[in-house]
């Protein structure tokens, strides 16, 4: 358990924007600026029920000081989309973590291309919303089922966005539909891809894309690939902490975030799936058995998600 502090804020609006997907307006409850974010960055939201759940921030960073979050009413829920939907209402109070980013837009591209599935283009509607504030070379592609299931369709067709953006509708013309291999078959100089969505939406772009370098390629994940979550089992090893010049053993059946946090050494975490990074610290990565869905390639030499990876022999050194 995270000993992370939390905030509180008030719920100022709620608005539909499909049948399935609500609009939360998060405010300071004494009109002050909440903490600075990243076009990119998600929070925890603490909901009615003892639910918490991660919910990226949909609108680019601004002088309100206040959060948008979308939130996909779940049909298979396991409570949480369902409290949001059900049990909160305009002027509660709720807590909320601090925003933190794990999928930032990368400096070093000259080019961004943004591809968004459903409710997943909540990240990425920020991103293009800060590339389009600094006259940023971008594309925003949104893929939906119908302009009916199309989330924050005002702040997509403004202005600023509409040169950006590639709409495709699976019930909409078929010659404005977006051909996936075709998108990415050639990629431009310094052209990073940034991916959110649904399993089946991410594998098919994975799969498009698969002869993109790994590192120009970014990607957060709802929920761990189908077939492939990541297991917290496997051989016990022990956890080498170079700064503290202490071992802390990890049993077969523990968790390396588990093991620190009975030694008393706090490791903030979230998801516990090794989707959302909050886990991540530097280590010898190149001595990991990586199970996370956050690190890039070259991110896995020097780091390792703690609440899913392990040691691939009989120690990880960590540099804790």
């Amino acid at each position: 358990m995270s000993l992370e502090r939390t905030l509180t804020v008030r719920v100022e609006r709620i608005s539909r924007q499909t049948p399935e997907i609500l609009a939360f307006e998060l405010a300071h409850p004494w009109g002050r600026p909440l903490p600075g974010y990243e076009a990119g960055a998600h929070i925890d939201v603490h909901m009615p029920g003892g639910f918490s759940r991660q919910y990226s921030l949909a609108r680019a960073p601004s002088g309100s000081g206040g959060y948008v979050i979308g939130v996909k009413r779940e049909h298979a829920s396991r409570g949480g989309s369902a409290s949001m939907h059900e049990r909160v209402r305009e002027g509660d109070l709720i807590a909320i973590s601090a925003p933190r980013n794990t999928f930032p837009l990368r400096a070093e591209a000259r080019r961004h291309l943004l591809l968004a599935g459903g409710i997943g283009m909540t990240p990425l509607l920020a991103m293009a919303q800060a590339l389009a504030a600094r006259g940023a070379d971008f594309t925003l592609c949104v893929f939906a089922r119908s302009e009916e299931h199309l989330a924050f369709a005002e702040a997509l067709h403004a202005p600023a966005l509409a040169p950006h953006l590639k709409l495709h509708l699976d019930q909409g013309d078929a010659t404005q539909r977006i051909d996936l291999r075709a998108l990415l078959a050639e990629r431009a100089p310094d052209t990073h891809l940034y991916v959110c969505g649904p399993g089946g939406f991410m594998q098919a772009v994975r799969e498009a894309a698969a002869h993109w370098p790994e590192d120009a390629l970014h990607t957060e994940y709802f929920a761990a690939p189908t077939g492939t979550a990541a297991a917290t089992t496997g051989l016990p090893f022990t956890l080498k902490l170079a700064r503290r010049g202490i071992e802390v053993p990890v049993a077969a059946d523990q968790t390396a975030v588990d093991a620190l946090h009975e030694v008393g050494i706090d490791i903030p975490v979230s998801c516990q799936q090794g989707l959302c990074g909050t886990c991540v610290v530097e280590g010898d990565g190149e001595g990991a058995e990586h199970r996370d869905f956050c690190l890039t390639g070259t991110e896995r030499r020097t780091k390792v998600a703690l609440c899913c990876s392990r040691a691939k022999g009989p120690d990880l050194v960590l540099q804790l």
